[in-house]
């Protein structure tokens, strides 16, 4: 173990997976800096905050898909985990070249659980991943960190039959589950017989699901036994969209609503 993971990063994690565990469906709005941070962790009801990648990387003026240098992704992420008394999960996209050592480096500034891509490797080599960032976080301290793996499936496989996606969706995620990962993250449009498979495949309380419009509702989804539902870049868009709305109530001679809120 570092001197860098705390005692407290190790209960975190705890806390984390605990909440994963429960059969209560864990809502995760997803933040992108200090702000969005105290803001969304100042209302009734949030147990734990997850950063969205593209929302860090956009407000910084990066596209997608690890364009951001690693230390101002972690800086961001840190600063996050600093601001709040809450378990933080980081997205860190594919792990920029080295999975274990970036969540090894998210450990060291407070982060407790991470999102990582598969990024469609073979079904080994990705697994191999998942063991190895286990094993990472363990020698850090903080054996119970919360790996949402990832699988681009879905993302990757535009043109395949929706069975095929689902079938591999399904093997990859064995094999993460088989690796150690205590949850898997399938991002899509799922229907409600995809998530019902998906969940009887890996077990409840093992699967993550992303909150696009046209999935289950929330409440479908907790009686199928889905651990967690997340947002991704989705809260910065209606935060924009809020801001835009704003401006075109100026331009039309308006103002502020009177529903703002006090920063927190």
């Amino acid at each position: 173990m570092t001197d860098t993971a705390a005692p407290a990063a190790a209960d975190l994690a705890t806390e984390l997976l605990d909440l994963h565990r429960d059969p209560r469906l864990l809502t995760l709005v997803n933040v992108w800096d200090v702000a969005s941070a105290r803001a969304v962790a100042g209302v009734e009801g949030t147990k734990a905050l997850a950063t969205a990648s593209h929302a860090i990387a956009s407000s910084f003026g990066y596209p997608d898909g690890e364009n951001i240098p690693l230390d101002l992704m972690l800086d961001m992420c840190g600063r996050i985990a600093a601001a709040v008394d809450l378990p933080v999960s980081a997205d860190l996209e594919g792990g920029y070249g080295d999975a274990p050592e970036a969540v090894r480096r998210a450990i060291a500034v407070g982060v407790v659980g991470a999102n990582v891509e598969d990024q469609m490797k073979p079904v080994a080599e990705a697994a191999a991943q998942v063991e190895a960032i286990m094993a990472a976080a363990a020698a850090e301290g903080v054996p119970d960190f919360v790996l949402n793996a990832r699988t681009d499936v879905y993302a990757k496989g535009r043109g395949r039959k929706r069975d095929e996606l689902l079938a591999d969706a399904i093997e990859r995620g064995r094999a993460f589950l088989d690796a150690g990962a205590p949850v898997v993250f399938v991002p899509a449009i799922l229907s409600e017989e995809d998530v019902a498979a998906l969940v009887d495949a890996f077990g409840p309380q093992r699967l993550t699901t992303i909150g696009i419009p046209g999935s289950p509702s929330l409440s479908r989804q907790e009686e199928l036994g889905v651990a967690r539902v997340s947002y991704g870049p989705m809260p910065q868009r209606v935060a924009l969209t809020a801001l835009q709305e704003l401006v075109e109530e100026v331009h039309r001679g308006g103002g502020v609503p009177a529903t703002m809120r006090p920063l927190t």
